[in-house]
């Protein structure tokens, strides 16, 4: 099970597809979004986004596993020009040559690197859909230098390095010869150096300074644990770049009564012996203000353990908000004893006693007793009994 389909839905596929069917969805949606035919811009690159992190098998996994919050920790948030992967299955620059990516095969400008944040929100946030404000600190360019770090021709290429920002030495290491590579002690790295009386009075030289910004993020009804909210543009500037995005990952906080699946939601429920042999009803309080009566008729027998399922009460899904299910699980509770008194009335109610089996003539019957077992044993047997038992379908939680 895949954490986020949100890349299968953008090619309209499904998460078992094949490389060729992704490489034909891709190719099918690209020439319709394609700017030069009057596609959505936008659009055109979040598709060729997907496609390139979903052919690759690497890129992949850690999509499927990790959501696109793996692929951010590993590093695999940027990638090629939508263009030059384009160019790549097509061939060519576009469109009649119109340059709308200013040209195939086009290195675009260098770009910040993206700040990714978490925001960690309750179940209950993510059914009700919830707004949020998050405070970041982020380097914008100085305003009274225009992010030149001083006057005009004051900042010149380091003739250490040749603007480099780093420095290459030789060492001979017997028959070989070992290059080295270091940071330049002349211009710390940054490939210019400016005399100290020519500095910018307000940033010191430095051509950015520290902005404390306030984003408003819009938690949406039916997210997920590792999907993410993309600001774009909102990054660190710096002069010579284009700014990077701020990336939300949200995060699902375990919840101390649901577990959710997809957009269905597993809850456990004790109810008392009577309940599960004579009926009644009981309460379960949902994720918002509200709380579902549930009353089970007289007549209707529930074993431990029964799963029974209210439809249109799980978690509402995140395009249309269509409801999912609620899966209830009926753990009865039995009473530690029951007055002798009431057995008469209890086997009047209940079928008769299974027959005793005595296995034949030669089989001698001993009476014993039962006594409670110790914990250590209870536990050590439970333990076992979960190990063995296979055939039960295990419920798994998507919190990603």
């Amino acid at each position: 099970m895949v954490v986020s389909t949100k890349f299968y839905d953008l090619l309209e596929v499904s998460p078992s597809a094949s490389e060729s069917e992704l490489k034909k969805a891709y190719r099918k949606k690209a020439l319709r979004l394609h700017p030069d035919k009057g596609g959505d811009p936008e659009l055109f690159k979040e598709v060729t986004h997907a496609y390139e992190v979903l052919s690759d098998p690497d890129k992949r996994q850690i999509y499927d596993t990790r959501g696109e919050a793996g692929l951010s920790e590993a590093g695999g948030m940027g990638g090629m020009d939508p263009q030059d992967l384009f160019s790549q299955l097509f061939g060519g620059g576009g469109f009649g040559g119109s340059g709308f990516f200013g040209g195939g095969g086009r290195q675009g400008p260098r770009k910040t690197k993206d700040l990714v944040h978490r925001v960690h929100v309750t179940l209950e946030d993510l059914y009700k859909g919830k707004t949020t404000k998050l405070a970041l600190t982020r380097n914008v360019i100085c305003s009274k230098c225009k992010g030149k770090g001083g006057k005009d021709g004051a900042v010149r290429t380091c003739g250490t390095c040749n603007g480099r920002g780093v420095k290459v030495t030789l060492r001979q290491m017997g028959p070989m010869i070992q290059q080295i590579q270091s940071g330049c002690d002349e211009c710390s790295g940054s490939g210019e150096v400016i005399n100290p009386k020519d500095r910018c009075s307000n940033c010191k030289g430095k051509k950015t300074l520290p902005e404390k910004k306030f984003l408003e993020v819009h938690i949406d009804k039916g997210m997920k644990g590792g999907q993410t909210i993309q600001f774009r543009g909102e990054s660190d500037q710096s002069p010579n770049a284009e700014t990077g995005d701020v990336i939300i990952v949200i995060e699902e906080k375990p919840h101390d009564r649901f577990k959710r699946q997809d957009n269905d939601l597993f809850i456990d429920v004790e109810i008392d012996l009577l309940t599960a042999l004579a009926g009644g009803q009981f309460t379960i309080r949902h994720l918002d203000d509200r709380a579902l009566l549930v009353r089970i008729e007289p007549g209707e027998v529930i074993k431990n353990g029964d799963l029974k399922v209210i439809h249109g009460q799980g978690m509402p899904s995140q395009r249309h908000h269509e409801p999912g299910d609620m899966f209830v699980k009926l753990n009865v509770s039995f009473p530690d004893s029951i007055p002798p008194e009431s057995i008469p009335l209890l086997e009047k109610a209940l079928p008769p006693r299974k027959p005793m089996e005595t296995f034949g003539p030669n089989v001698i019957i001993e009476e014993v007793s039962l006594d409670e077992a110790d914990q250590r044993t209870r536990r050590e047997f439970h333990e076992d009994a979960m190990d063995e038992d296979t055939e039960e379908p295990r419920v798994q939680c998507a919190n990603q």
